[in-house]
C-alpha cells in the first residue's frame, strides 16, 4: 500500500522523540551528574534505588538503556538488571562499578543482562559513546524485532484469509474469523468488521475484543467510506474529544474496484500504538480480505 491509499487525522510530527533512558544511583551526586550527562540527547529518569528504578520501568515502560550503579544498599546493581531482562529483554544494561573484585559483573555479561561495566570514576566522553554504541544496538534490534513481528502477523493474517476464501461459501459466516484473525495478531482493545453496501453501513458486522462502539457514528470511519480511503489517528487530540478513551483508531477501507466492500475498524487504549509500518501490513491484508469477499459473495449469488 502506499501513502496515497490512507491520511492521517492530524499533522504528522516531525520532531523525533527523544530515546529513554534510566539512571540508578543511590548517590544524589551521581544521578545529577548523569542527568546533565545526557538530558540533552534523552529523556532521562532518575532512580536512587533498584526498587525505586523497578517502579519506574513499571510505569514508564521499555528503555533504550539502563546506567546502574553496582553497589547499592538492599539490591545491587546486577541483581536489579537481571530483574528487567524478561520484561525488557532488548534494553541496553550498563554498569557502573568501583569494585575490584568483578565477579559478579563477568557472570552478568556473560549471561547476557549486561551490555558493558564503566570503572568510576567514569570519564564522561567515554560513558556518552557507550550509551550511544548501546542505543544504536538497541535501534537495531528493535528494528529487526518489529519487522519480524510484522512478518508473523502478516503471514498468519493471509493464511486466514485463504483458509476462508476456501472454506465459507456465506458472507455471514466468515465475518467472525476475519475480524478475530486481525485482533489475535494485532493486539488491538476492539475490533469491528462491518459490510458496506452503496456507501453506506449495513447490519452485517463481527465485533473482537473488550471495546465496542458504533461505526456508524465515528466520523473516522464515515470519512473513510465518503473518501474510500483509510484512515489512520495514533495519537488524537484529548482536548477536543477527553472522554476518547482509545487514542490509536484506525478506520480500514476494505475495497475491491473502487467500491468500498466493508470497513475494519480497530482501537488501541494506548496512544501510537502501531507504526506507518504496521498500518501498511494491515492495509495489504485488508486488500486481500476485500478479494476474499468479492470471491465469496460471487459464490452466493450462484
Amino acid at each position: 500500500m502506499t501513502s496515497s491509499l490512507f491520511s492521517a487525522t492530524e499533522p504528522n510530527k516531525t520532531n523525533p522523540k527523544k530515546p529513554k533512558l534510566l539512571v540508578v544511583d543511590d548517590e544524589q551526586d551521581n544521578l545529577d551528574l548523569l542527568y546533565r550527562t545526557f538530558r540533552r540527547e534523552f529523556t532521562v529518569f532518575r532512580a536512587d534505588s533498584g526498587i525505586r528504578a523497578l517502579e519506574i520501568l513499571e510505569h514508564e515502560g521499555e528503555m533504550a538503556a539502563i546506567i546502574s550503579d553496582q553497589r547499592m544498599p538492599e539490591m545491587n546493581g546486577t541483581e536489579f538488571l537481571s530483574r528487567t531482562v524478561s520484561d525488557f529483554p532488548d534494553t541496553m544494561r550498563i554498569v557502573l562499578t568501583g569494585y575490584t573484585d568483578i565477579t559478579d559483573l563477568i557472570d552478568a555479561i556473560n549471561s547476557g543482562q549486561v551490555h558493558k561495566y564503566i570503572t568510576k570514576p567514569w570519564e564522561p566522553d567515554q560513558l556518552k559513546l557507550v550509551v550511544s554504541e548501546a542505543t544504536h544496538s538497541y535501534d537495531l534490534l528493535k528494528q529487526r524485532s518489529e519487522e519480524l513481528s510484522r512478518s508473523q502477523a502478516q503471514n498468519a493474517l493471509l493464511s486466514v484469509i485463504v483458509a476462508i476464501a476456501q472454506k465459507f461459501n456465506q458472507i455471514s459466516g466468515c465475518m467472525l474469523p476475519l475480524a478475530d484473525a486481525f485482533w489475535q495478531n494485532f493486539g488491538a482493545d476492539g475490533v469491528i468488521l462491518q459490510l458496506v453496501e452503496q456507501d453506506a453501513l449495513i447490519d452485517t458486522q463481527a465485533i473482537c475484543g473488550d471495546y465496542l462502539w458504533d461505526l456508524a457514528t465515528d466520523p473516522l470511519v464515515q470519512t473513510a467510506i465518503t473518501l474510500k480511503k483509510s484512515q489512520i489517528s495514533l495519537s488524537p487530540n484529548q482536548q477536543a474529544d477527553p472522554d476518547q478513551p482509545c487514542k490509536t483508531n484506525l478506520a480500514i477501507a476494505i475495497t475491491f474496484r473502487e467500491q468500498v466492500l466493508g470497513i475494519l475498524a480497530m482501537r488501541w487504549c494506548k496512544a501510537n500504538a502501531l507504526s506507518l509500518d504496521d498500518v501498511v501490513v494491515i492495509q495489504q491484508c485488508a486488500d486481500e480480505v476485500a478479494i476474499a469477499l468479492t470471491c465469496i459473495r460471487y459464490y452466493e449469488r450462484l
